[in-house]
C-alpha cells in the first residue's frame, strides 16, 4: 500500500515537473480552456440575466393583464393585426359590465407627436386611456393626480406625463399645473407618473404622455374607433375565463357567426411570458453552443500539445519502461498532465468569466445573472475535456515499445 502511494506521488511529481518545464507552452495550451470556460459563464450569465429581466418586466404588468387588439385576420395559419380598428368605446364598456371575471377595463387610443412646453419640446408617444388604466398597469402617480371620469366624459384637455417627458419639458420639476401643447392643442398637466423603466423590447416606458382616450380620439386623431382595450382579470387564475368571456361577448356584439374568424385578437401576460421565455431559451442555446465550440477547440489544443509532448519524450518513456515502470503508470502520468492543464485553465476561466460578466453589467448596463450551476457545469466540462482529449495521447505513450523508444532520436 505504501509503495503504491509512493509510486502515485512520484507520478504526480514527474507530471507537474513536465508541465513546469514548458511554462509558455502550458500557458498557451490552457488558453483555449480559459477562453471557453469564460465564454460559457459570461454568455450564460447574460442570457439568464436577460431572461430574468424580461420576466420581471412582464410580471410588472400584472399577472392578470390582457390586451384586446382590433382588426385581426388569419393568414397562413397565424393571427395578425390588419391595422383596421373594429373596436368601439361601447365594446370596452360592455366588457366591464357583462364579463364577471373582469375587474378593470380601459379603452385605448395612441398617436405620436411633438410636445411643446415654453422653450422646450420633446417628441413622444401619446396614449389615450380611461381612469382604470393605472390599476391595470399597476402604475402610480408620483406628483399631482390622475385625471377623472368626468374628464374622460368631457374629453377634457388634461394629461399626465411620464417621468422622461416631465424631466425634458420641465427640468425644474414643476410640471403639475403647467400647460403643454400637443398638435397645437393646449393640455393642462395634472400629474407625473412614477418612474417605470424600460419595457421588454428595450423601450423607455416613461417616455409617454397619458391623456383621456376621448380627448385623444376627438382632438388629436379625429376618429371614433379605439386602438386597443386594456383589461385586468379579477384574479390571475381567472385570466383564461376572462378571455373566454371577452371573446364570446365581442363575437356576439360584432355579429360574427360560428366558424368565422374573430375580427380581434387577445394577448395575456401568460402568453407574453411564454413567448419571451421561448426567445430567451433560443438565445441561451445559441450562446451556449458558441461557448461549447470554444471549449471543444481548447480540448483539441490540449490533445495536440500532449501528442507533441509524447513525441518529444519518447526516450524518457522508453527509459522508464525499461527500468520497470508499467504502461498504466505512463498512461496515468500523461493523463494527469492533461487533467491538470484543463482544471487549472478551467479555474482561471471561471474567475475571468465572473469578472467579465460583472464588467459587462457595470459598463454596458446589461442585466447578468451568474449562477452556481453554470459555473459548476463549465468547470466540470473543462475537467472532462482534459480527460477525453488527454486519454488518446496518454494511451499512445503507454503503448510504446521500450526498445523502440530507446532507439528513438
Amino acid at each position: 500500500m505504501k509503495a503504491s502511494l509512493q509510486r502515485i506521488a512520484n507520478i504526480v511529481k514527474v507530471g507537474l515537473q513536465a508541465i513546469a518545464r514548458n511554462k509558455l507552452r502550458s500557458a498557451l495550451t490552457m488558453l483555449g480552456i480559459i477562453i471557453g470556460v469564460a465564454c460559457v459563464i459570461a454568455m450564460v450569465a447574460i442570457a439568464s440575466g436577460a431572461s430574468q429581466s424580461i420576466q420581471s418586466q412582464i410580471s410588472a404588468l400584472g399577472t392578470n393583464f390582457i390586451m384586446v387588439f382590433p382588426g385581426a385576420v388569419t393568414q397562413s395559419g397565424a393571427r395578425i393585426f390588419t391595422g383596421q380598428s373594429t373596436l368601439t368605446e361601447d365594446d370596452a364598456a360592455a366588457i366591464k359590465a357583462e364579463c364577471p371575471s373582469v375587474a378593470y377595463v380601459s379603452a385605448g387610443a395612441r398617436t405620436a407627436a411633438q410636445v411643446v412646453a415654453g422653450e422646450f419640446n420633446w417628441g413622444t408617444s401619446i396614449q389615450g386611456v380611461d381612469v382604470d388604466w393605472p390599476f391595470i398597469r399597476a402604475w402610480n402617480v408620483e406628483q399631482g393626480a390622475f385625471f377623472t371620469d368626468s374628464d374622460v366624459r368631457a374629453a377634457a384637455k388634461v394629461c399626465v406625463l411620464g417621468r422622461t417627458v416631465a424631466d425634458n419639458l420641465f427640468p425644474d420639476g414643476d410640471a403639475v399645473g403647467q400647460y403643454v401643447r400637443i398638435k397645437n392643442v393646449p393640455f393642462r398637466v395634472d400629474g407625473v407618473l412614477e418612474k417605470k423603466g424600460g419595457s421588454t423590447m428595450g423601450q423607455d416606458q416613461d417616455d409617454t404622455v397619458i391623456a383621456p382616450y376621448s380627448t385623444v380620439m376627438k382632438r388629436l386623431l379625429g376618429t371614433t374607433k379605439i386602438a386597443i382595450i386594456y383589461v385586468a382579470a379579477r384574479d390571475e387564475n381567472l385570466v383564461k375565463q376572462a378571455q373566454t368571456e371577452i371573446e364570446a361577448l365581442l363575437r356576439q356584439r360584432h355579429r360574427i357567426g360560428p366558424g368565422q374568424d374573430s375580427d380581434f385578437m387577445m394577448r395575456s401576460q401568460e402568453e407574453m411570458a411564454a413567448m419571451a421565455a421561448t426567445s430567451t431559451r433560443t438565445l441561451s442555446i445559441l450562446l451556449g453552443s458558441v461557448a461549447a465550440i470554444s471549449l471543444l477547440v481548447g480540448g483539441i489544443g490540449i490533445m495536440n500539445i500532449m501528442l507533441v509532448s509524447v513525441t518529444e519524450r519518447t526516450r524518457e518513456i522508453g527509459i522508464r519502461l525499461a527500468i520497470g515502470a508499467k504502461g498504466r503508470h505512463v498512461l496515468l502520468q500523461f493523463l494527469l498532465e492533461a487533467i491538470v492543464l484543463s482544471v487549472v485553465g478551467g479555474a482561471i476561466g471561471v474567475v475571468l468569466g465572473v469578472a467579465s460578466s460583472k464588467l459587462i453589467a457595470a459598463s454596458a448596463g446589461w442585466p447578468v445573472q451568474i449562477g452556481a450551476g453554470s459555473v459548476a457545469i463549465a468547470f466540470g466540462f473543462a475537467a472532462l475535456v482534459g480527460i477525453f482529449f488527454g486519454f488518446y495521447p496518454a494511451r499512445r505513450a503507454a503503448a510504446l515499445d521500450p526498445i523502440e523508444a530507446l532507439r528513438y532520436e
